[in-house]
């Protein structure tokens, strides 16, 4: 397959990792409503609603709460033809785009797009053949709207998974490539591919052999990764291993949880590669024997809070007055706790100290401060 949109297997043909390359040059541009997706721009950030999406008002307040902690690409699921009308109600009252997320009918891609969808996300060997295929890309053709090609280790084709003895990295990558030919022989290019596994080795196999074979943009995840700790691990060692080697264009951290708290890992994962700084890094110690207050909670209420802030700054969250300081000397602003009484420090110097009972609210109050001044003095 000579064709622009394949990269060739190395000799002999049998999958090796790329080396890091430069993103900005090695995908295609494509743009998901007014997110630009691909050939270097930032790694976009996606997640999806779990609400019903026929209850409009529910789906547009998860949404908004969503775009509230950073999310950029919102999908929704559309089973039926009332989802799929549903769609035009929910885009004129949110701001990000929207992808309906099809399976199974034709019909119902057709309609979203209708409606008003963003993209869309379908798995083309489930769509129920060539035919039914093509009405799906003829209508995206027209209206200019993004396909993402979605395979998944649970719903291979029959041959593919017969020749390949199960969803091998082997088999997922032949399945998006052969989808992906079938669409741009139909004409449309505007495309983004997704291969996702729910074994995260196998997921980093499929996805370095798949940005080889193409330049298409690649969106990232690992499918059924499980709720918060499995799920996050799952999703930060898969995706991003693959971010440090150059690939990836935009992804979902999947957890059986609350989404807002998929978009908390995902921008956690993009500080930790170092592609992305959004909104405060928080540390915080184990605890120990000396730990003299709730510094759990502390914690936990810190997190939440912090994901309404946008400016990236260290907050500290430390539980022993002696070594609090010390060892968070590198944060912008920090606490930490002893019986009955809380401080509050900047670097290594100790800024306040108030009642143990007051010490959440006057810090966080602090906290409040220095992203606002931070902020200002970005703007020119």
């Amino acid at each position: 397959m000579e064709d622009s949109y394949y990269r060739m297997q190395p000799e002999g043909g049998r999958p090796v990792a790329p080396a890091p390359r430069n993103t900005a040059v090695a995908t295609r541009v494509i743009h998901v409503g007014a997110v630009p997706v691909g050939g270097g721009h930032p790694v976009a950030v996606q997640s999806m609603t779990n609400t019903d999406t026929r209850n409009v008002a529910a789906t547009v307040s998860q949404i908004k709460a969503l775009e509230e902690v950073g999310c950029e690409i919102i999908r929704i699921a559309i089973p039926d033809m009332e989802a799929a009308q549903a769609v035009t109600a929910i885009k004129k009252a949110v701001h990000i785009p929207i992808i309906a997320d099809i399976h199974f009918d034709w019909r119902l891609a057709v309609a979203a797009m209708e409606s008003g969808a963003d993209g869309i996300r379908i798995n083309p060997g489930n769509i129920g053949g060539r035919d039914k295929l093509a009405k799906i890309v003829a209508k995206a053709k027209e209206r200019g709207i993004p396909i993402r090609i979605g395979v998944n280790s649970g719903s291979l084709e029959k041959h593919i998974r017969i020749k390949y003895g199960g969803p091998t990295p082997e088999a997922l990558v032949e399945s998006a490539l052969l989808n992906l030919q079938a669409i741009v022989e139909m004409g449309h290019e505007q495309l983004k591919i997704s291969i996702k596994s729910s074994d995260c080795l196998n997921t980093i196999r499929a996805y370095r052999l798949l940005s080889q074979r193409t330049d298409f943009p690649l969106h990232l995840g690992v499918t059924e990764a499980g709720g918060l700790i499995a799920g996050t691990v799952k999703s930060s060692i898969a995706i991003g291993t693959l971010l440090m080697d150059g690939i990836g264009d935009t992804f979902r951290v999947s957890l059986t949880r609350d989404p807002l708290e998929e978009i908390q890992v995902a921008y956690e994962i993009l500080r930790a590669t170092g592609l992305r700084h959004r909104g405060p890094e928080i540390i915080s110690c184990p605890t120990c024997g000396r730990c003299e207050i709730d510094l759990f909670s502390i914690a936990e209420e810190v997190e939440k809070r912090a994901r309404l802030l946008t400016t990236p700054i260290k907050i500290a969250v430390m539980g022993c007055v002696v070594n609090g300081p010390g060892e968070a000397r590198e944060a912008d602003i920090g606490l930490a706790g002893g019986k009955g009484v809380g401080i509050i420090f900047k670097g290594d110097k100790i800024l306040k100290k108030v009642d143990a009972s007051l010490l959440l609210e006057v810090f966080w109050e602090e906290v409040e401060k220095i992203s606002r001044e931070k902020t200002m003095t970005k703007e020119p």
